[in-house]
């Protein structure tokens, strides 16, 4: 590990202007992935702002009817909160479905957003790969690429979106609130907050140098059944083959509304819009889940190892738009 410098910010703005004014600052709050990348020296920050003591770990109530997750909220509080259990149950299943006890209890909700890709080329710096080194090239494309994207990729970059919460908060019509360095604020939509790779795979979001993730927003319930499943090689702390975010209010047999997100088939959380489209005013009926599946799956393209995981990926979202279909 390389040496750093290390402080504990006061203030949501002090630690933006401190990671801004300082060339190779990080954030720092649970750092569940970041010290495993500082030990491997894939990520080498030169100074470390501590953000875990920030005032930012309350889930609120807003006046709309939704909910207002601080940044620092740990994923085992967010999964066990009576409101997100029952308003938001699709995101308490994502949250218990990811990573283990230990880490749940360490983790939190604005670094879970963040956490970089798990990619074994990523990992391992003796091979090329475009995130960690602009221009060196993907080892993924010809290499072992079974765990790997098969939506939203490019010839620079193959890798996937580890996140489960993503998933869900992206089937919930999430926010991401930010702070910048001179202490202005934003709301960005969830599906805005992650980028594709195209030819610039490194650059991972749209946030800002310096700018800080302080809270994400919940819209009001959505009506439906909200169903997580997750497909992966082992019962318990894998990362997703692929995963289906599903809220389907469907009365009397006629689907009214769906909210569809998929993970670990993509480079970030992939919001379903090809199947939402299909679904729409549509009888639910297992001909209208095969279309929809079918018709999100149609642009996918596997890179040898991979293959699988289209078929995998159009039964997945198939099932559980079924399931999410059964009112009651």
């Amino acid at each position: 590990m390389k040496p750093f410098t290390y402080e504990r910010a006061l203030t949501a703005r002090d630690a933006a202007a401190a990671v801004a004014q300082k060339p190779g600052a990080k954030f720092i709050s649970g750092g569940t992935n970041l010290l495993d990348l500082m030990k491997l020296e894939i990520e080498q920050p030169t100074h470390l702002v501590d953000i875990s003591r920030l005032p930012l770990d309350r889930i609120e109530d807003m006046p709309d009817g939704g909910l207002r997750i601080g940044a620092q909220v740990r994923n085992s509080d967010l999964a066990a909160d009576e409101r997100v259990r029952t308003r938001y149950s699709v995101l308490s299943q994502a949250l218990v479905a990811g990573a283990s006890g230990q880490l749940r209890n360490k983790a939190s909700t604005g670094g879970n957003l963040l956490q970089r890709t798990r990619c074994y080329y990523f990992y391992d710096r003796n091979m090329p790969c475009n995130k960690r080194e602009p221009g060196s090239g993907c080892s993924a494309m010809q290499g072992f690429n079974r765990m790997h994207a098969v939506l939203g990729t490019s010839d620079a970059c193959i890798a996937a979106h580890p996140s489960d919460m993503a998933v869900a908060m992206a089937a919930l019509d999430a926010r991401v609130e930010t702070i910048t360095p001179a202490g202005e604020t934003r709301s960005i939509p969830l599906g805005d907050l992650h980028r594709l790779p195209g030819a610039t795979p490194h650059v991972e979001t749209s946030l800002n140098d310096g700018e800080m993730i302080t809270a994400v927003t919940l819209p009001p319930a959505p009506s439906g059944r909200q169903i997580y499943r997750k497909v992966r090689d082992r019962a318990s702390y894998a990362f997703a083959l692929v995963s289906v975010a599903a809220v389907v209010d469907a009365p009397n047999g006629r689907v009214r509304a769906a909210r569809v997100a998929m993970g670990g088939v993509a480079p970030k959380p992939w919001r379903a819009a090809e199947a939402e489209k299909t679904l729409a005013n549509s009888t639910a009926a297992d001909q209208t889940f095969t279309q929809a599946a079918d018709a999100e799956m149609k642009p996918a393209q596997g890179r040898g190892h991979n293959d699988f995981k289209i078929a995998l990926a159009k039964r997945v979202l198939r099932q559980t738009l079924a399931d999410a279909a059964k009112q009651g």
